[in-house]
């Protein structure tokens, strides 16, 4: 797949993982619920090891309300990367969310570009953060540290706990988590409303309201496998990303329910599916300065003040 965005013209460095802190800032929406207690360590799942989700948008659900989907395709009928159109007339969507859906699909259909916080290098909210095409889970009994490739990205969930009376946003928000049974269940509210604040790659907005709930567990191969093909039908394979093609283990499935009354009509879920990375060190992604200068005129911003950060010299 030819990928011409700005956010995937970036450097590929092999190293450790390397926590980058969140910025935080004001204002607090009420807190999400949380588990009444810890779970044993023995029963516990094991999510550790780098997951590969190879197709950048999110699954949609067997049923029920889903995300915004591109209504512009390739011709075998999947979601066309390179023309990014949301469906607007999406029933989620309430009137004024649908306008600035429409109003970033009419930038792409002009063959401009509208900012969003990949193409910026600007830390990612929950869900936007969820394309990722590889996490790592790292767990501890007081907390669960999930690492993305993407600049060094990274979010920390505290075990056991309840959120704030006040929370102060933040680019990933605050995020508590528990363990029901084979289940590790994320509750995350607080995520502040930035400059180019959206939950996906078609623009759709979020308000400080919003709230998103994450459970991750374990699925047998067979229906990892197919989760991921049914996946690809809407967001074709990078194949840069495959999965270990011998690996017949067990998949690692996250579904997420999304409720935010600012900006949609109801809750809707999405999943992301993931098996075995086909490699075994951590790829990190570098949205590298003066990155502009490579797209020579080709491709360009719809808002004037979009800048990528430069700099004189590169700093790693």
């Amino acid at each position: 797949m030819n990928f011409q965005r700005p956010g995937f013209l970036l450097v590929i460095i092999l190293a450790g993982a390397v926590a980058t802190p969140a910025w935080g800032q004001s204002a607090a929406p009420s807190a999400g619920p949380v588990g009444s207690g810890a779970q044993s360590a023995a029963s516990i799942p094991d999510f550790s090891g780098t997951w590969a989700h190879p197709s950048l948008g999110f699954e949609n659900p067997t049923s029920g309300p889903g995300p915004v989907r591109n209504r512009s395709r390739t011709p075998s009928g999947a979601s066309n990367f390179n023309l990014l159109v949301g469906d607007y007339t999406n029933p989620i969507l309430k009137p004024h969310a649908a306008e600035i859906v429409k109003k970033n699909g009419e930038i792409s259909l002009s063959g401009k570009v509208f900012p969003d916080p990949d193409n910026q290098c600007l830390l990612q909210p929950v869900p936007y953060i969820f394309w990722n095409f590889e996490i790592q889970i790292l767990q501890q009994p007081d907390k669960v540290t999930i690492l993305y490739p993407h600049d060094q990205d990274y979010r920390q969930i505290r075990m056991n706990q309840p959120h704030p009376a006040k929370v102060t946003p933040t680019a990933h928000g605050d995020s508590v988590g528990h363990y029901e049974g084979d289940t590790l269940v994320i509750d995350t509210v607080g995520i502040k409303v930035g400059r180019y604040a959206m939950i996906d790659r078609f623009g759709t907005p979020y308000t400080e309201a919003l709230h998103v709930v994450e459970r991750y567990r374990l699925l047998d191969y067979e229906a990892a496998k197919e989760a991921q093909d049914r996946g690809q039908k809407e967001w074709p394979l990078v194949g840069a990303y495959a999965v270990d093609p011998n690996y017949r283990g067990k998949g690692l499935q996250l579904e997420f329910t999304v409720e935010d009354d600012g900006v949609f009509t109801m809750p809707w879920s999405a999943t992301i599916t993931y098996l075995r990375a086909g490699h075994a060190d951590w790829h990190e992604r570098v949205c590298a300065e003066n990155v502009e200068h490579y797209y020579a005129g080709a491709l360009y911003y719809s808002d004037k003040d979009a800048r990528i950060p430069t700099a004189d010299k590169p700093d790693f």
